[in-house]
């Protein structure tokens, strides 16, 4: 076991700078079996309990990812573990063949949690996304009228809502589009945050504008305030979907139930995933309007594990959660903490821009310091987990239960890394 501090964190000098022992066999063995999809830090993961986790040697590390919001309640949060244990020893599937008796009150209170009507139930986020595609082109083709293979969906660039064939035919990122065509069409790309680009793309054929309210994968990039306004405004005007990928942004992460709330705007359609599962299983899901929604007849679309009971008792819970505001307030104050105490780093030293809300950053490195992989692996060292990317970028976004103890601790480790 490691050193630590008075409070129980890792102490820098206790952490090692490589792997070795079990850490290196379960790292080889990996290798040697699994598809090499992931470069992941090499750190293996054996119990977590909050914000912190514990590798296969025994030392701590304080999670500063919380997968990628999926754990936005920590790791093994009693009252989804004691939900998840309860629906275990009921039922876990029954297909959509049957009802249960977990489904009604799922949809129901996910519905009014996003101010809706319907909810269409699917288990991961690409799932989720592909589902919205569908319904969009469905919706119009049925309802606003377009000739059919016609519609169109405008995104945008830097996008990232998942790995599908059609999910990355509209991505921007050459890593996840390369060598995995033929590409689908029907989507427009233009400039996030480009309020005029989006008003000329959008036609008497777009079905759909397909927007994340704040970009986790490309780097945390927050849109000019008054973008989301805007695109909400020209969607009603001509008739077309604001669907926004909540998937990461949605569920508290940012201080509000959903980063849409900070301008105030409402889409057509949620599309939700990552928190909803607490963790615990995935759980991803389409929330829109009746009207939307209702184009779907039985056999058009589904999922064997889609709405499964399981799925829906810790979803219920995790609903339940967020009803009170606790996390939302949580995240918005630990979140002004985090983005005052990440804003003192810049101007002239390592850190070249800062950007997010709530308790979500990207912190942009000067390449001097190193890549951003390199600062995530002497992070590592330090006791410390986040995710890099696109080069020189460090992604922070602790689960939201984290103490500011525990916060100012991983910022004190950033602040060593970096020199400061």
């Amino acid at each position: 076991m490691s050193r630590t501090t008075a409070s129980g964190q890792p102490s820098a000098a206790g952490q090692p700078s490589s792997t070795a022992g079990a850490t290196a066999a379960a790292i080889a063995a990996a290798d040697a079996h699994s598809a090499h999809n992931y470069h992941p830090l090499p750190v293996v993961v054996a119990t977590a309990d909050g914000a912190w986790m514990t590798d296969v040697e025994g030392r701590r590390y304080l999670d500063m990812l919380a997968g990628y919001s999926a754990l936005n309640f920590g790791h093994g949060n009693r009252r989804l573990i004691e939900a998840a244990k309860a629906q275990l020893d009921r039922v876990t599937l029954t297909s959509r063949a049957f009802h249960h008796d977990r489904f009604a009150d799922f949809c129901t209170q996910l519905a009014e949690l996003c101010g809706m009507e319907m909810v269409l139930p699917m288990n991961t986020g690409a799932e989720a996304v592909e589902t919205a595609v569908k319904t969009a082109r469905k919706w119009g083709y049925q309802v606003k009228g377009v000739k059919d293979g016609a519609a169109k969906i405008v995104v945008a660039g830097n996008n990232f809502h998942g790995r599908t064939t059609t999910i990355v035919s509209f991505s921007t990122d050459r890593e996840a589009r390369a060598d995995f065509g033929p590409y689908t069409p029907g989507f427009e790309i233009v400039p996030y945050g480009d309020l005029t680009a989006m008003e000329h793309a959008v036609s008497e054929n777009t079905v759909a504008v397909l927007l994340e309210p704040i970009q986790g994968e490309a780097g945390v990039l927050v849109p000019p305030h008054g973008y989301l306004a805007g695109v909400r405004e020209l969607t009603q005007e001509r008739n077309v979907l604001f669907i926004a990928d909540e998937i990461q942004s949605g569920l508290g992460r940012t201080g509000k139930t959903f980063a849409c709330e900070h301008e105030g705007v409402v889409p057509d359609m949620y599309v939700l995933g990552k928190a909803l599962g607490g963790g615990v299983v995935p759980v991803s899901a389409v929330v829109s309007s009746a009207e939307v929604l209702g184009v779907f007849k039985p056999g058009e679309h589904g999922s064997t594990f889609g709405g499964n009971p399981l799925a829906c008792a810790v979803a219920l819970e995790v609903v339940a959660m967020l009803r009170t505001g606790e996390f939302q307030q949580r995240a918005a104050e630990l979140g002004e903490h985090l983005h005052r105490e990440l804003g003192l780093l810049t101007g002239g030293g390592a850190v070249r821009e800062v950007r997010g809300r709530g308790l979500w950053a990207g912190v942009d490195i000067d390449p001097v310091y190193g890549t951003g992989r390199e600062i995530s692996e002497k992070l590592m060292d330090r006791g410390v987990l986040v995710k890099d990317t696109h080069g020189s970028t460090i992604r922070i976004a602790p689960p939201l239960v984290i103490s500011k103890e525990d916060l100012d601790w991983g910022l004190d480790q950033l602040r060593a890394t970096l020199g400061g």
